[in-house]
């Protein structure tokens, strides 16, 4: 199935941003964060492989920015997640349990953000964005909870940031082997996991030691 996607996905990457450029990257990730499997782990290392070769952005005329490429991936993450979350709000499980196999959505994927959202509440959507596979589905059941849009926004922005940095900023190291990002974190996934379910555990530690933080809504 993977081999299936990335041989599918970088000839798509490669037209997509031949063609419209930034605005290539924000679909993709826009796509991606709508619950469709188009994985970040290439999306974003091939602007940055563009970003170091001084291709031409097709739009602007001018060769990739860096700091354009971050803005238009992040832009292109918090529209998708609202796709997300508003079939959550509006849609629900029904919605996912009779389109989700159309859109390559295994149940598995979502019950693992169900799961963590239950968990941990409103911060996941911000620690999510830096987790394989829960970053693309925690938009649902943020709708499903009905959790605020505005601090549902607030926090797929901030969390989009450093995922996007770091994934455009590898592009440019490997350069012409950008896609090997890909496999080259699949060895880190279990730590990541490890390494932000800690992180999540300090931030909820924090906050309820917070005085009139107790009871409040999500």
């Amino acid at each position: 199935m993977l081999a299936f996607i990335d041989g599918a996905v970088i000839p798509f990457l490669t037209s997509l941003y031949g063609a419209v450029g930034y605005v290539g990257v924000a679909v993709a990730m826009a796509i991606e964060s709508a619950m469709i499997p188009l994985p970040s782990e290439l999306i974003l290392p091939f602007a940055g492989f563009l970003v170091a070769s001084a291709a031409i952005e097709p739009l602007t005329g001018g060769p990739w920015d860096f700091w354009l490429v971050v803005v238009a991936a992040v832009v292109g993450n918090t529209a998708g997640s609202l796709v997300g979350y508003a079939i959550g709000a509006w849609g629900g499980r029904p919605f996912l349990e009779r389109w989700g196999r159309f859109l390559l959505i295994r149940p598995h994927e979502i019950e693992l953000a169900e799961e963590w959202f239950r968990r941990w509440g409103a911060p996941t959507a911000f620690f999510s964005r830096l987790m394989p596979v829960v970053r693309t589905f925690i938009s649902f059941p943020a709708g499903v909870a009905r959790m605020s849009l505005g601090r549902f926004i607030a926090y797929s922005a901030a969390g989009a940031i450093p995922w996007t940095i770091v994934l455009v900023f590898a592009g440019t190291v490997l350069g012409e082997h950008w896609a090997d990002v890909r496999h080259a974190l699949a060895p880190f996934d279990s730590l990541m996991v490890v390494g932000l379910v800690l992180l999540v555990i300090l931030f909820v530690w924090w906050r309820l030691g917070r005085p009139g933080w107790r009871g409040r809504p999500a």
